[in-house]
């Protein structure tokens, strides 16, 4: 590549970063506002510059602590939306049988990643970042060092997922509602030299810079509290470079894209977008935006603290003028006569108990001045701010304190406090669905375009069964993913427990004689939780994993113990989904069959004989 066109593409890229950086920085002042507040260094302002600032004492005297509502606030949202963890599905390209076949397989390929990537840890960290600053991001991508170790050294590769904070996210416009609707995004972070020299293979001389890396910024992760909270040193640190990358969408001339990372005016890696993570095959942004609440028009989230902020400072000043005034009443305020007693010693000291006050003779003696009694504007305001935190925040006491206000003695009553609570939080919890379910769809697409070699993924079967599985890239035909359930905010365990006794109770789980089956009573205790419970008591699930093995390896032979109406229910279900056309469909009707004479006539059959088509 030549130097002058490599001097340009950096040159380019530097020049585009500061302009966004620039566009974005009012944004970037908001959010380390709101971790400020969020760690309780509340007496701070943002100045028109983007700094910010230390807000000082008018007096020597008042009190300035911090009551801080904002950190359990957040808290207690993280908490309520730390239930939303949707099960996801494949559904089908269409209603072909081999179609039908490979949706269930995407299905298992996606809950064996989810497993390995701890996706409920990331999709918490993500959700710690959009309750505080109203957005996160998620980074979808390919990693070559990842995965087994093959011949020769190399890896096969596979999946990441990583949380990305919007403080390193630079979009080419504020004014654009979503991720599709950029032409191009810049990431930029604090990376340690050393570490970019492994991966790009080129070295960068170290830099100064205060641009806030995910790892600076979360806790423990190396800085100080205080640093944490938005006041970062000018340096992040003494072997770190900044590492702009700029992924651009496909135009007519540049059919691929563009990707280009820069660090400290070295050109590290130049080319197309890597990754085919968009419909139907083609290149796109690896980022997954989810925020706490939409803004129309813009491209980064609200957050709850931003409006909680001025409640939060009134609530402050409420507070600490209420102490002051008690401790006037506590500690009194005296008048004394210039002159006719020591001044300094009654500073120092003040009036203790039994203290013998000497004054001047002929003076008006010291007295203490009636400073009347708290007044009661100081608890209604109070109530008033406690009030308006329930407001803004859509967490009301009960979800706070786990109290209920004495007024509420029904328990109807208490349902529908609970359900108005939940509903407050369900624009958010369905952005995290959202998030979640695009993030799920970008993993897809990255196995569909690296996951040629055939790939060997351990995921839980049913009935408690760890299962192993062969799969290629040709085994996922559609990155169709779809909700297995509703929004988990709105249909809480308790709640899908209630309802399954109530079907219970209403006799819509019996047969046709009225009784309830082997294979619905298990179904009954995994759906209320207790799938393993019974695994010991009885021998329902060992029957059903014998028959899904017979499936699995298409060898059949009906046993002399074995429960043959959960064998044909297993069996049945296979031949009528997964079981594909030809002699081993055949056979299994035919075993079908044995089973059913059993049924009707159980000593029908020797099973001391093999079967016709186990002759074969």
């Amino acid at each position: 590549m030549k130097r002058e066109f490599v001097e340009d593409i950096v040159e380019s890229v530097k020049r585009d970063f500061d302009a966004r950086a620039e566009a974005r920085r009012p944004f970037e002042t908001q959010w380390r506002l709101n971790i400020n507040f969020y760690m309780g260094d509340q007496y701070c302002a943002a100045q028109t510059n983007g700094d910010i600032t230390d807000v000082e004492r008018d007096y020597y005297w008042q009190e300035r602590e911090v009551f801080n509502h904002i950190s359990s606030l957040v808290e207690t949202r993280q908490a309520k939306l730390a239930s939303v963890r949707p099960s996801l599905t494949v559904r089908p390209f269409s209603s072909d049988e081999s179609d039908v076949r490979t949706a269930k397989t995407a299905t298992k390929i996606l809950s064996s990643t989810c497993d390995k990537l701890d996706m409920d840890a990331v999709l918490g960290e993500g959700t710690m970042w959009s309750e505080l600053t109203g957005t996160a991001f998620y980074y979808v991508g390919w990693d070559e060092a990842a995965g087994l170790k093959m011949d020769g050294g190399a890896h096969e590769g596979d999946v990441c997922v990583q949380v990305v904070s919007p403080f390193e996210i630079y979009p080419d416009s504020v004014l654009v509602q979503n991720v599709k609707d950029c032409r191009s995004i810049i990431r930029a972070r604090a990376v340690d030299v050393d570490e970019l020299k492994r991966v790009y293979g080129k070295t960068v001389r170290p830099e100064a810079s205060d641009v806030l890396a995910l790892s600076s910024v979360a806790v423990g992760g190396g800085l100080s509290a205080e640093n944490a909270v938005g006041k970062l040193a000018a340096s992040v640190s003494e072997n770190s470079a900044v590492l702009i990358e700029r992924y651009t969408l496909p135009t007519d001339a540049k059919p691929d894209g563009e990707y280009a990372a820069v660090a400290n005016g070295v050109l590290l890696r130049y080319g197309a977008l890597p990754f085919a993570n968009g419909t139907d095959g083609k290149r796109a942004l690896p980022f997954v935006k989810q925020t706490a609440l939409e803004c129309a028009g813009r491209f980064f989230g609200a957050s709850i603290v931003e409006r909680a902020i001025p409640i939060q400072r009134a609530y402050n000043a409420v507070k600490n003028r209420k102490h002051e005034f008690m401790n006037r009443l506590s500690m009194g305020v005296m008048a004394v006569e210039d002159g006719s007693v020591d001044i300094d010693n009654l500073e120092q000291e003040g009036i203790s108990p039994g203290k013998i006050l000497v004054y001047r003779q002929g003076s008006t003696p010291p007295r203490m001045i009636d400073c009347g009694s708290v007044p009661s504007a100081f608890d209604s305001e109070e109530a008033r701010l406690l009030s308006e935190f329930t407001q803004v925040s859509g967490v009301s006491e009960i979800m706070r304190s786990s109290q209920v206000a004495s007024s509420v003695a029904s328990g109807v009553a208490l349902q529908l406090l609970i359900e108005q609570d939940d509903t407050r939080l369900s624009l958010s919890a369905e952005n995290v669905r959202q998030a979640a379910r695009e993030v799920a769809r970008q993993i897809l697409r990255l196995y569909k375009q690296f996951g040629s070699d055939a790939r060997i993924s351990r995921i839980a079967g049913t009935n408690g069964k760890v299962e192993l599985i062969s799969w290629s890239a040709s085994d996922i035909s559609s990155d169709d993913v779809v909700f297995e359930t509703n929004n988990e905010l709105l249909s809480t365990p308790a709640m899908r427990q209630n309802m399954m006794f109530e079907l219970y109770k209403m006799g819509l789980l019996f047969d046709s004689e009225g009784r309830m089956t082997d294979t619905a009573k298990h179904k009954f205790m995994e759906a209320l939780g207790y799938g393993g419970w019974d695994a010991e008591t009885d021998l329902t699930s060992v029957h059903i994993s014998r028959a899904e093995t017979e499936n699995a390896k298409d060898k059949y032979e009906v046993g002399e113990f074995d429960d043959h109406a959960l064998h044909l229910d297993a069996h049945l279900k296979y031949l009528l989904t997964d079981c594909p056309a030809g002699k081993k469909a055949e056979r299994l009707k035919a075993h079908i069959k044995q089973h059913k004479l059993f049924l009707s006539v159980p000593d029908g059959i020797k099973t001391d004989e093999p079967s016709e088509q186990n002759k074969e």
